[in-house]
């Protein structure tokens, strides 16, 4: 088993439970190298294992990235290796689009040639509709999957789902280190909302949504009733011991580049029910293969370049929904 982004919160949440399956082996790849020490130590700590296999490596990297699938031939493929941070990459779109698109590009492309027999994407709600160039990213990159599926006839698949409680950056942990400073808690908007789950809960549902797949299927994790994030603010305070207001104040501070008030799930209002209750099936519209490889050959080039333009226009036709803002935060 190949694990993308295995020092990041889902990658290495999907490392702990997959070690409890005792595959033959195990692959930990990541760029960050403390991230993937940690997880190893961790791991080898519980299990003493011999069948893990730490791999430093930049999934954008084609060379090396070939070099790993032609040395290992990994059965299972979980990819979640991302740059998931909104703003940041509204910030710096080339850096979105040469992980999450092309580094994606790479894995599904080595996953067939190498015969990989199940390949499992980690998307995001952010790819619905997007307002932001890492959401649009990993639309692209369900539409890659989707392709590479119908190529191999094998069951590589997108998993779609929301917040994750806990992760690194994520906004509880935000709010957490403000109240811990005297405040002030800050929201964007007030009628913010988010949906949320746990790490260890969201794996699961991803395991279980590996071996529903024939091919191509996006496939949406229910998450549950949407979350205020004035409410979610609210309540750490006052499981804090705090009160608003005269311990603590909440400020807004205003939306950030390429964020949404609301986010979703489904492109369209016709998901299938699958085996799992807790699992659906997106039925949504795609592109088709000759246009989205002339397009990524226009994109690519436009990475290279820094063209910030010319990413957002052929954005704007592969991803349905796509609405970019206007403001460009672009830098060097």
């Amino acid at each position: 088993v190949l694990v993308t982004g295995a020092g990041g919160s889902i990658g290495s949440e999907l490392c702990r439970q997959l070690m409890s399956y005792n595959p033959e082996r195990i692959l930990f790849l990541g760029r960050g190298e403390n991230s993937i020490y940690e997880i190893t130590s961790e791991l080898n700590y519980n299990f003493k294992s011999d069948k893990i296999i730490p791999i430093i490596a930049d999934i954008a990297d084609e060379t090396r990235l070939r070099q790993i699938f032609e040395h290992h031939r990994p059965t299972i493929c979980f990819h979640a290796a991302a740059h998931k941070h909104v703003p940041l990459m509204e910030m710096y779109p080339q850096e979105a689009v040469k992980n999450n698109i092309f580094g994606t590009l790479n894995l599904a492309r080595f996953a067939d040639e190498f015969k990989t027999k199940i390949f499992v994407f980690i998307s995001t709600d952010k790819a619905v509709h997007p307002t932001s160039i890492m959401g649009a990213s990993k639309r692209v990159a369900e539409l890659q999957v989707r392709e590479a599926a119908a190529v191999s006839g094998r069951p590589y698949v997108a998993v779609r789902f929301g917040n994750v409680l806990g992760s690194r950056g994520s906004v509880v942990l935000t709010f957490k280190q403000q109240i811990a400073a005297g405040g002030p808690v800050t929201i964007t908007d007030p009628e913010m909302t988010r949906f949320f789950m746990t790490i260890p809960e969201a794996v699961q549902l991803v395991l279980q949504a590996s071996v529903l797949g024939n091919g191509g299927e996006v496939f949406m994790l229910d998450m549950g009733e949407p979350v205020k994030i004035l409410d979610l603010a609210r309540d750490l305070i006052e499981l804090s011991g705090l009160q608003e207001g005269r311990d603590i104040d909440i400020v807004v501070t205003g939306m950030r580049p390429g964020e949404k008030l609301y986010e979703e799930l489904l492109i369209g209002d016709n998901p299938e029910a699958t085996a799992h209750e807790r699992i659906m099936k997106a039925h949504e519209d795609f592109v088709q293969w000759p246009e989205l490889v002339l397009m990524l050959v226009n994109m690519r080039q436009a990475a290279v370049q820094n063209n910030e333009t010319v990413m957002k226009d052929i954005l704007k036709q592969l991803v349905q929904g796509y609405c970019p803002q206007p403001n460009s935060l672009a830098q060097a």
